[in-house]
């Protein structure tokens, strides 16, 4: 499996890496949306996207607005990840194309259950 992992910071974009190569996932990373769908476009395609929602240059909403409209990342499970909880957000982010909502601070179990969710791992694989 392979997963990019978008935000702008450093620890999350480590730790989510950290967690996922763990697992025997292959993890690239991008600071900001714009960066996340240069990645794409240059090494796609990936299984998951992991997206923060609160970025500079191009935010996480914006990013799965544009992912959901090429055809190219149909196939790839977007999981919003963000420290926005309020329904709203996470109505307009699963509007967008997300495919699941994970908030911030979340651990390792809250990361796989959502994986599981969206069908890429399955129980007791990580």
């Amino acid at each position: 499996m392979r997963a990019l992992v978008v935000d702008d910071s450093r620890f999350l974009r480590d730790y989510l890496c950290g967690l996922l190569t763990g697992w025997g996932v292959v993890c690239s990373s991008a600071e900001n949306g714009e960066q996340g769908l240069r990645i794409l476009a240059d090494a796609g395609p990936f299984d998951v996207a992991l997206i923060d929602w609160n970025m500079p240059v191009l935010g996480g909403l914006e990013m799965v607005r544009s992912l959901r409209s090429d055809r190219r990342w149909n196939g790839m499970k977007i999981l919003m990840v963000t420290t926005e909880s309020e329904n709203g957000f996470i109505a307009a982010a699963l509007a967008a194309g997300a495919d699941e909502y994970l908030m911030k601070p979340f651990d390792e179990e809250g990361l796989v259950e959502k994986l599981q969710l969206v069908g890429l791992l399955t129980d007791g694989a990580k």
